[in-house]
């Protein structure tokens, strides 16, 4: 699955650390999201979107090879 959460927080200025707080996971769980190597709990996509105030399908896709 494919994200957009590395363009969404640099558009405010925001660190992997601070994303990370604010959703009460760990810097190394959001690191690993943005490298595609983890998949969120629907849960944590959906507190993700909301956060950032889009839809939770503009955050993220499938990708096409899978």
């Amino acid at each position: 699955m494919k994200n957009k959460i590395k363009v969404y927080r640099a558009m405010r200025n925001m660190t992997q650390e601070e994303l990370a707080g604010q959703l009460r996971v760990t810097r190394r769980t959001i690191n690993s999201i943005e490298r595609d190597k983890y998949n969120p709990s629907i849960e944590v996509a959906f507190r993700i979107a909301r956060l950032f105030n889009v839809p939770v399908e503009e955050m993220f896709s499938l990708d096409e090879d899978e």
